[in-house]
Parts: C-alpha cells; sequence; structure tokens
C-alpha cells in the first residue's frame, strides 16, 4: 500500500486481551507494534506499568480521562456545565499519572451532555488545562453515538470549532477511523476534511470495531495513501477487538500497509 511502513501502536486495553495485561507489552513488541497506548491505566500500579513498559522497551504513547475514579463512571465530564471543580481536580491527577509513565498524549474524554452550555463548559476547561499544562500533548475526538449514546463530541465539524476556539498549541484531533466510518460513513473524506488537525491516529474497521481488512468499510489503502501524502509522522494505533483465534490470527494487515 505504502512505501513507507508508518509507526504502529498497539492498544493494550483491546489487543492480547487473551493475556494478563502485564504481559501484553511484551507480546506487542514481538509482533512488530513500536509503542503501546492504554485507555485506563489507573487500575494497574504505575510502577509496574513503567517495569512492563522499560522490559519491552516500547513507549506509551497514549491515555485517556477520567482518572482512578472513572470505573462504572462517566466516560469523562470535560463538557459537563457545572463540573469544572472536578474536570481539573481529576486532569490534575490523570496528568500525575501520564507523568510518572511518560505517556506523550492524554486524551480528553467530554462525556455525556448536549447544547451551547456543554460546548462552552468544554472550551473552557480545555483552555484551562492547555495553559495548565503546556507541555503535555492533549487531544479530543469525536465518538460515534451507536458505541457511545449521548457523548457530547460526536462530530468532526464540532471537534474542528472547539479546537479553533481553544487555538492551543498543544491540543489536537484524535483521529479514529473506526468512529469516523461510524459517525459519517466515509472514514477516508473525513481525514481530508480533517487529518490536518490530527495528533494521533487509531484504526479499527467497521462495522464491529475489527481489524483492518475485516469489517470491509474503510478504505484502507486509501487511508494509508493519504496519510503518507499528507506528511502524518505521528503513531497509529490499532484499537480494536480481537477475534476468536486471538490478537496474533488478525495480524496480517500489519504485513499489507
Amino acid at each position: 500500500m505504502m512505501g513507507v511502513m508508518p509507526r504502529f501502536a498497539a492498544n493494550i486495553s483491546l489487543l492480547f486481551s487473551e493475556l494478563p495485561f502485564l504481559d501484553r507489552f511484551a507480546a506487542a513488541k514481538a509482533a512488530g507494534f513500536e509503542a503501546v497506548e492504554i485507555l485506563f491505566p489507573y487500575d494497574c500500579p504505575a510502577r509496574d506499568i513503567q517495569m512492563a513498559l522499560g522490559a519491552a522497551g516500547l513507549p506509551l504513547v497514549l491515555i485517556n480521562t477520567p482518572p482512578p475514579n472513572w470505573t462504572g463512571g462517566d466516560r469523562g465530564f470535560a463538557a459537563i456545565p457545572g463540573g469544572q471543580e472536578r474536570f481539573r481536580h481529576d486532569f490534575k491527577r490523570a496528568l500525575r499519572y501520564a507523568g510518572a509513565l511518560g505517556a506523550e498524549i492524554v486524551h480528553v474524554m467530554s462525556g455525556v451532555a448536549e447544547g451551547a452550555e456543554a460546548k462552552a463548559t468544554l472550551i473552557e476547561n480545555l483552555r484551562w488545562a492547555t495553559d495548565f499544562a503546556p507541555k503535555q500533548r492533549l487531544t479530543i475526538e469525536p465518538l460515534n453515538g451507536v458505541d457511545m449514546p449521548g457523548y457530547f463530541l460526536d462530530d468532526y465539524d464540532l471537534a474542528a470549532e472547539v479546537l479553533d476556539a481553544v487555538a492551543a498549541p498543544n491540543l489536537a484531533l484524535q483521529y479514529d477511523a473506526y468512529h469516523a466510518q461510524m459517525i459519517t460513513g466515509d472514514a477516508l473524506a473525513v481525514w481530508h476534511a480533517h487529518g490536518g488537525r490530527a495528533g494521533h491516529v487509531q484504526i479499527a474497521d467497521a462495522p464491529g470495531r475489527v481489524a483492518p481488512g475485516l469489517g470491509g468499510a474503510v478504505d484502507f489503502e486509501g487511508l494509508f495513501a493519504a496519510l503518507e501524502a499528507d506528511g502524518y509522522d505521528g503513531f497509529v494505533s490499532a484499537e480494536y477487538h480481537p477475534g476468536e483465534k486471538g490478537t496474533e490470527a488478525d495480524l496480517g494487515w500489519m504485513n499489507a500497509v
């Protein structure tokens, strides 16, 4: 597909789920991944993750907010009116975790909300966060309403408006081919429209959030060509559900790139 191999990362919250969590780092390295990302690392002691990263020789690309009390609760609250103090408190906790693990990017999740007040709240919180942590790269990511009903940031044009309003050098778009496909029906068109804002890329096929090529909806050949043509030089993170035969059985797409 491409003349230059992109740098692939493994989202080990999903990939290698057939293995104990701390064994997934070495498995990702052995499979050819050059980095890992973790959705919510907070249930595992930071020291254990540090050791696993070091033993595998892999950097940590990304973690999500919110921090330790997320389990069973909201998937973020950056856009929830009246929740600014909670956002700031928990953002600081997530930031400390990111610092301990060397996470390159913190993905700030907006949570379930709607309307103009929610948009204003998200912008306010992101302005504060980018100013509070100017050296930490941050992202926002539109999520589709099927997987995440009611999630505020559910549209790429909305994300662009928020990014323009915040206008911070350490805040970028997180582009996920699966969510782009589910939201618009054309993940490649989304990249052409918004890829210039992207600071991080994730991939999965639709439907089903499966390995590239297994769903058939996303034009990955076109997408990888566009990433190369546009000079995207960040990691491309595999974030999908492995099949019944395990993660290794689904990695043929890496060799086809």
